[in-house]
């Protein structure tokens, strides 16, 4: 490791080094079960529940309900890139890291339950949108203190499988809840108050179950996992200053770590193409294979399971291999999954005498795009924390949060680039399966970052300057 030492300068070791050699299950539990809970805000309220209902006629037409809660979340987009590394460097310093994840954990809760009151009329779009991108800014910067602590409840002999566990619950934890919204309030099994339609009031409740949802087992991390000690020698620095010390650091990091850089640009691009392969799955099995409602759902829960069990099998093979590895096995996997799924697209084709029609084509290969995702998630967050300077995790996954805001444009503008130029080529109707080709390029385009990239124990630690 660089041993270098510069004047005002951190120890130049990483945080999960010097920090416990030996972690307790409950201690894992608790810090996995955030995870778990902020399923319900991701799953059910930014992609299949509330959105959905958002940005239905009821508000005023799906297309301008849908531009503007897009103008939202673009807004709270760049407020993240900008916020996020100062967040995690004002809590790293403070020694406020559980103390900023529980505040923003229960900002994120409390904007979620208003949605309650957001009643489906055009008049509440505005109080909707603005509910779900304040509640995306406060969720990511609780999410830059948690994706920190992975280095204070782990060990340079588990860190792949500690965080390769936490995605793996909160994939679980997400089909949890959607099948309880789903039962309960979208298509209940039984006759209760909760499941009136009028005035929307069981798409209302689902927000008062999120929220609860994420705040209930948010808790145990902030009783199990002991607080970040405060930085010796620490100062209070303005909001000026932090960005003068981030800039500072940014320079100081490129100079004696140069890979760390280098990894968190090879995974913002590689980052987008995994969140695209859900993000338009669905919307690729019902458009191009033809998929029913129900069944793009059962596919999301399958989908989910099967990415739940290679997050969690990707963490034991990254202790083993290192995480660089497993996630260029990920992306390969993903690479091949993809091509098969654009080649053979919804043909009806004979497989040892039996027959192979397009719904199977992409149940099985949309399974194996799902297989590889978890892995190389899980990998990318140990693959960082590794390489975090001593009482730097925060900002520096502040940045980790940073750079995947600033590609995320990348995977959406391929999609629809591919499918553009494909229409007047194909038969009408099989265009959007060419989107999948844009996917695959981005994912290629971080992929070949990636290779020339030090693994984490081959990189020197960086050393950063002091507040």
């Amino acid at each position: 490791m660089n041993s270098a030492s510069a004047p005002g300068a951190t120890q130049p070791s990483s945080e999960l080094e010097s920090g416990n050699q030996r972690t307790g299950k409950g201690r894992i539990l608790a810090w996995a079960s955030w995870d778990w809970g902020s399923a319900a805000f991701n799953a059910v309220m930014t992609t299949f529940v509330f959105t959905v209902y958002l940005t239905s006629n009821a508000f005023g037409g799906e297309d301008r309900a849908s531009a503007v809660l897009g103008g939202a979340l673009a807004v709270a987009g760049l407020a993240i890139a900008l916020l996020a590394p100062v967040t995690g460097q004002r809590s790293d310093a403070g020694g406020r890291r559980k103390l900023w994840l529980g505040v923003n954990t229960a900002a994120v809760a409390i904007l979620t339950a208003l949605c309650f009151f957001v009643f489906p009329r055009p008049e509440f779009l505005l109080l909707g949108v603005s509910l779900i991108a304040l509640g995306n800014v406060f969720f990511e910067f609780a999410g830059v203190n948690y994706n920190a602590m992975l280095a204070q409840i782990s060990t340079p002999r588990n860190i792949g499988k500690v965080s390769g566990f936490g995605w793996g619950a909160g994939y679980l934890g997400g089909i949890v809840a959607l099948l309880i919204v789903l039962q309960l309030f979208v298509q209940p099994s039984f006759d209760w108050f909760g499941a009136s339609t009028e005035d929307s009031l069981n798409i209302r409740l689902v927000a008062v179950f999120s929220a609860l949802w994420f705040f209930i087992f948010a808790l145990p991390v902030l009783f199990a996992v002991p607080e970040l000690p405060r930085a010796a020698q620490a100062k209070r620095l303005g909001l000026p200053a932090s960005y003068g010390l981030l800039f500072r650091r940014i320079k100081a990091i490129y100079a004696t770590s140069p890979h760390t850089i280098y990894f968190l640009l090879a995974s913002a691009v590689f980052r987008d193409g995994l969140a695209a392969v859900f993000t338009f799955g669905g919307i690729i099995a019902a458009g191009t294979f033809g998929f029913e409602l129900s069944e793009v759902i059962f596919f999301a829960i399958f989908g989910n399971v099967v990415a739940a069990v290679g997050a969690v099998l990707g963490g034991l093979l990254d202790d083993r291999i290192g995480p660089k590895r497993v996630i260029i096995g990920s992306l390969v996997g993903l690479l091949v999954a993809g091509s098969v799924i654009l080649v053979l697209g919804n043909g009806d084709y004979t497989f040892l005498g039996m027959a192979w029609p397009g719904s199977t084509t992409f149940w099985v290969f949309g399974l194996f795009l799902c297989l590889f995702v978890g892995p190389a998630q899980a990998s990318s967050r140990a693959y960082l924390a590794r390489l975090a300077p001593h009482g730097e995790s925060g900002e520096l996954f502040g940045l980790y949060a940073t750079t995947g805001r600033a590609v995320s444009f990348l995977a959406p503008t391929l999609f629809t680039l591919s499918i553009t130029l494909a229409a007047p080529l194909v038969a009408p109707g099989e265009a959007q399966r060419w989107g999948i080709l844009g996917i695959m390029v981005v994912l290629l385009a971080g992929l070949l970052v990636l290779l020339p990239v030090k693994s984490p124990d081959e990189a020197p630690i960086a050393v950063v300057p002091a507040a």
